[in-house]
């Protein structure tokens, strides 16, 4: 579809995109737009040593060394609060309002630069561990419905904050993007006698094999073939895996080693650009609903902005085909 715009519908959501590679000259022509990241000293650094900053008692990991490698601290500026108390809904006029009460955590790194592409494999691993343990703990709380994992590199991601750190933040609703990628996940489940979407969406893949970035025993790296964003890319576990959290150590690897595998290649071939990656994954409420449901993670390397027809439509404008996003990164 060289230069050729074309409308694309998403399996999941339903929603429609717009694949325009004729709006950009070339990959390059995004790309060196980009503005290089300004590196910030340790010497005001808050996360070099979390305790002198007020931080008490925090969750920590050693290395071998004895020196702290992961601590888990509370956001000293949260956006949810535990109150110990599950939030009311009340209505403010004909609006629904409630307290906003969870929690939103820190996890940190020791090194300074290293964001997660730079991490050890070993260290890439004892990270989601911590991610995995953190949401195991959040099940006993009964006002939460939804935790949501993260990492913003850089401040085009909105990391207020240089040094490498991910958020985890428990809410006691089920938010909006979720909810809509639910009720798509469940809708084709249904319409299709028990598939998965998400499975449907690796086999059409791999069988297409052009929009394949890494794969190996146990996970799989790709463009999708509706991608709202440039260079946008999705790590599944190949295994079908509702629940992130009851993810056994041999899958957790397998995603672990394609993520860090991709997120070089997003670091290296399109110059170390800010992203966001996310995981997905099935609320914590009401586990027996939810086995429609493919637990992944996504990449959102920045570098459009949503401007007047994606703000008034909701249909989304990439100016990269991902075919060619593929061709890119493999370079």
């Amino acid at each position: 579809m060289k230069g050729k715009s074309q409308l694309r519908r998403d399996l999941v959501s339903g929603d429609w995109i717009i694949i325009a590679p004729g709006r950009a000259k070339r990959p390059h022509s995004i790309i060196e737009k980009n503005k290089k990241r300004k590196r910030l000293g340790k010497s005001s650094c808050p996360f070099e040593s979390p305790q002198k900053y007020g931080h008490k008692e925090p969750y920590i990991q050693y290395d071998e060394n004895g020196d702290w490698a992961i601590q888990v601290i509370e956001n000293k500026y949260p956006a949810l609060k535990h109150e110990g108390i599950c939030p009311i809904i009340t209505n403010k006029g004909p609006y629904k309002i409630a307290d906003a009460v969870g929690h939103h955590d820190l996890i940190v790194t020791r090194d300074h630069d290293d964001n997660f592409p730079m991490l050890s494999k070993a260290r890439a691993r004892q990270l989601f561990e911590v991610f995995r343990d953190r949401y195991l703990m959040h099940l006993n709380d009964e006002c939460i419905d939804y935790v949501s994992m993260f990492h913003n590199w850089g401040p085009k991601a909105g990391a207020s904050i240089y040094h490498p750190h991910y958020q985890i933040m428990a809410i006691p609703v089920i938010p909006p993007d979720i909810n809509h990628s639910l009720r798509g996940s469940a809708r084709y489940f249904k319409k299709n006698k028990g598939k998965c979407v998400h499975c449907t969406m690796i086999a059409f893949e791999r069988k297409n094999k052009k929009r394949i970035l890494y794969e190996n025993k146990g996970a799989i790296a790709f463009a999708p073939f509706v991608s709202k964003e440039p260079f946008e890319l999705r790590v599944f576990p190949k295994n079908h895996l509702p629940y992130f959290e009851n993810t056994l150590d041999v899958d957790l690897d397998y995603v672990v080693d394609a993520l860090r595998v991709v997120l070089k290649k997003v670091k290296k071939n399109l110059k170390d650009p800010d992203y966001n990656f996310f995981i997905h994954t099935s609320p914590i409420k009401d586990k027996k609903d939810y086995k429609h449901y493919h637990w992944h993670v996504e990449v959102i390397p920045k570098f459009s902005i949503s401007a007047g027809f994606e703000l008034s439509t909701g249909v989304e404008i990439n100016v990269i085909d991902p075919d060619e996003a593929i061709r890119f990164l493999k370079k």
